[in-house]
């Protein structure tokens, strides 16, 4: 008898795990990356993001960036409050053509929605 109610929690806990999903995942998303724009400078203050070699303030600073520099990333979450990018190309770029990656503080930056 005990073998009995057994088999049935088994199936019941499996009909249930099916049902929820957790056997069966979905299928795996990759991540093509987000659009953003620096945003939320104090235009009274020094009114740039600074673009660094790697997520610390410690780091090298790349370059600056100013309001509405486009941005992509390739990561879905930032790192202790960074986010690794790449600089888009944009009209009127104050870096002579070239776009390099680094890394910004992520509270400056804003998703593009369309």
């Amino acid at each position: 008898m005990f073998a009995k109610q057994r088999h049935r929690l088994a199936l019941a806990l499996f009909s249930g795990c099916l049902a929820m999903g957790c056997l069966l995942g979905a299928p795996a998303q990759s991540y093509d990356g987000e659009l953003f724009v620096v945003c939320g400078l104090n235009p009274y203050g020094d009114n740039f993001l600074s673009l660094r070699t790697c997520g610390s303030t410690r780091c090298a600073e790349i370059m600056r960036l100013g309001p509405d520099t486009p941005l992509r990333t390739w990561e879905p979450y930032g790192d202790r409050g960074w986010r690794q990018v790449d600089i888009l190309p944009y009209l009127d770029a104050p870096h002579g053509g070239r776009y390099p990656s680094g890394w910004v503080f992520e509270r400056y930056i804003c998703p593009v929605r369309y």
